[in-house]
This record gives structure tokens, sequence and C-alpha cells, in this order.
């Protein structure tokens, strides 16, 4: 389906070219290695990383001054996101993942900490990073992580253990969250930049997963590891408001991914539901599959349409904690829908690997669990509602 809104007229030049660009990237290099990269499980496709880099897809949302494409409004880098899922989502949120590393470092690094740890993800041969917060006991409830990061003179020693961190068994830096006294909750959660060879930093093997396989996770150890306070970011307890605002910009381009994967599986169904013929026409002619398509269209746009709105209010500075938990609820939930409506399409050719579609279902339910539960963001939405 062609992308809805906005009107082509409502994009300057630059954002044209890169939602151009990712969507080529996505149709002839993205789709076709979709199926082999779900299959090898454990892999991510690095030689894919690499091509994305040489087009400037990995890092785009790098400002100028530190080397990457200065496409830094949530706007644009939103309708890249969603070109680039529609392709795949697991590979497409692996392109962009630098950006969640590099986004507590823009928010709460120096300008000489911005410098140091931007500029190599804009490199020809960009490394991997990580962003490391949840723990085996502490998901959505960042505020109480048990990670210990103890002061000792010019350095401090962080101990603890993280789990499901994204790109893990590649990354070349972490982001860290830990903090420097668990009774304070929020008020002690402080981030720290942490390269992977410091001694005491280990990390284990890749988790399997049901689906989004292109991005590996691992648990992450951390057995008296010693940071220099210099690589600390921000101050002690800056942390926690630091990953919220992160939290903002990553759940509004979690609705962008879903949107893409909305798009893919809608367009599946629809194509299928023209070739598929029961009880002499095709089954795009009866009313149920006819319907079933108008939902999983209607619930596209809504994707979209919530997504762009969040990210437009942030791009004008504006808090948008309501705004973005709306974006990420609608988009996960709906992705779950149209992945369901594609196999349902489909029949008994949805639940075959032959096609795409089941992958797709299973990739969708992740984005119901990560960055905060569809819970958490019900309770976001309402407690704004409560504040109002």
């Amino acid at each position: 389906m062609p992308l809805p809104v906005p009107d082509p007229s409502e994009l300057t030049e630059e954002q044209r070219e890169f939602v151009r660009l990712a969507r080529d990237f996505a149709a002839t290099e993205i789709r076709p290695r979709a199926r082999a990269v779900d299959d090898a499980a454990v892999e991510s496709p690095l030689d894919l990383w690499k091509k994305a880099a040489a087009a400037g897809l990995t890092d785009f949302m790098i400002p100028a001054e530190y080397g990457g494409g200065g496409v830094t409004d949530l706007a644009t880098q939103a309708l890249v996101q969603e070109e680039l899922c529609h392709g795949d989502i697991g590979i497409g949120n692996l392109l962009t993942s630098n950006g969640f590393f590099a986004d507590p470092v823009l928010a709460l690094g120096t300008d000489a900490q911005k410098e140091r740890w931007l500029r190599p993800l804009t490199a020809s041969a960009p490394p991997l990073t990580a962003l490391a917060v949840t723990e085996p006991d502490h998901g959505s409830d960042a505020a109480g992580i048990r990670t210990r990061a103890v002061r000792e003179g010019d350095h401090y020693v962080l101990s603890g253990q993280k789990t499901w961190i994204s790109n893990a068994p590649y990354a070349s830096r972490f982001v860290v969250f830990a903090t420097v006294d668990p009774q304070l909750r929020s008020r002690g959660v402080t981030a720290f930049v942490v390269d992977r060879d410091t001694p005491g930093l280990s990390v284990g093997r890749p988790m399997r997963k049901m689906g989004q396989r292109a991005i590996v996770n691992a648990e992450v150890f951390l057995d008296g590891v010693r940071v220099p306070v210099a690589d600390r970011l921000g101050e002690e307890g800056q942390g926690f408001s630091g990953l919220m605002r992160t939290f903002d910009a990553s759940r509004i381009l979690i609705g962008a991914s879903c949107t893409g994967l909305c798009r893919a599986a809608l367009d599946l169904a629809v194509h299928y539901a023209r070739e598929r013929v029961q009880f002499g026409v095709p089954i795009i002619e009866h009313q149920s599959v006819a319907f079933r398509l108008a939902d999983m269209a209607t619930r596209a746009d809504t994707a979209h349409l919530l997504t762009m709105r969040a990210a437009r209010l942030h791009d004008r500075g504006l808090k948008v904690t309501s705004e973005a938990a709306t974006a990420k609820l609608v988009g996960s939930e709906n992705a779950m829908f149209a992945t369901w409506a594609a196999v349902q399409t489909l029949g008994g050719n949805g639940y075959s690997q032959e096609f795409l579609a089941e992958k797709w279902l299973r990739d969708a339910k992740l984005e119901e669990i990560e960055e905060g539960t569809s819970d958490i963001q019900r309770l976001i939405i309402s407690r704004a509602l409560a504040a109002s």
C-alpha cells in the first residue's frame, strides 16, 4: 500500500529522498532476506548492516556535526523507520538500532562525550552498540533496577546483571543504567558508557526467541566493572529522566515500525485475496474477507496517523509521554491484528513458512512487550488523563 499520509507535497526534498532510499533498500535488500534471517535464529545479518551503513541508513538520525545524516526531526525518522520495517520489521529495527544508544548520549552527554561516542557511529564501517536497562527481576519497573554503581574515587564500580539486551553479542559499547542507591529508585538511576572489553563485563549466549530474530539478544554480566567518572552520562540520578526521554522518542518509532508491518501484512493479504479463488470467485469478493481487509487498512492508517501526530508534537518540543504511549499501544496492537488477519486470509498457506505471514505474526508480538508492555502504556495514558 502507498504511504497514506502525509501528502508528499508536505515533505521537504531531503525528507522525500530519505523515504525513497529507505523504501528502495527495503524492497531490494531487506525483504528478500527476511526468511533466511529468521531461519538463522541467532545470527544478525551483518552484511546487510554494512550495506545499510554504506547507504547512510544506520546513522541518518545522528546530528550532522558528528558526521551523521543530520535527520534529527522525529517525523522524518518515523517515515524512514516505517519504510524499512515494511521490508522486514526485525531487520529494519536492527539497521536503526544505534539510534537507541545515541539518544541518551545526546540527552545527557557533554559535547566531548558526544564527539567521542557518536563520531564512530558515522564511520564507513560503524560498530553495533547496545542499551542495557532490563534486568531479570526488573523490566517494566525501570526505576527498580538493582545493578549497582558504587563510587570509588575517580571510578564507579558496576555490579549486576542485565537481560534481553539487543545487539549484546555484537556490541562494542553499552549504555548501562545502574543505581547509586536502590532506595532512591528513579532518583538513583545513573547512566554510564562502558566499552565491551572492560574487565568484568561479559556477555551470555544468544537467546532463542519467537520473532524479530535479526536482532540478537543476550544477557550482560557486570562483575566489578570499573568505569571512569568521565564516562558517566549526566549527573548521578539523571539517568532515569534521560531514559524516559529516550522512551518517548523510541516508542514513537516503535509505532512507525508497527505501521510498516501493518502495511506489509495488508499488501500480502490483498494480493492473495485477489488471486485466490474459492466458490468460483476471488476471495476478496466474499464479504467476510473484504471486511477483514478493510479493518486491516483502517488500522494501518490509524497507526500511521497517531505515530506522525506524536512525532510532530515531539519535534515542536512538547511533552509527548502520553502521545508516545498511544502511538506504541495502538501501533503494536494493530500490528498484531493485521498479521493475524493476514494469516487468517491466507488460510492454510498463512500457517506455512512458504509465506511471510506467520513470521510477521511472531514478529508483531514483541512490540506489545518491549519498552513497556501494553499494560504499561495504558497506565501512562490513564495517569495523564487523571492529571489533566
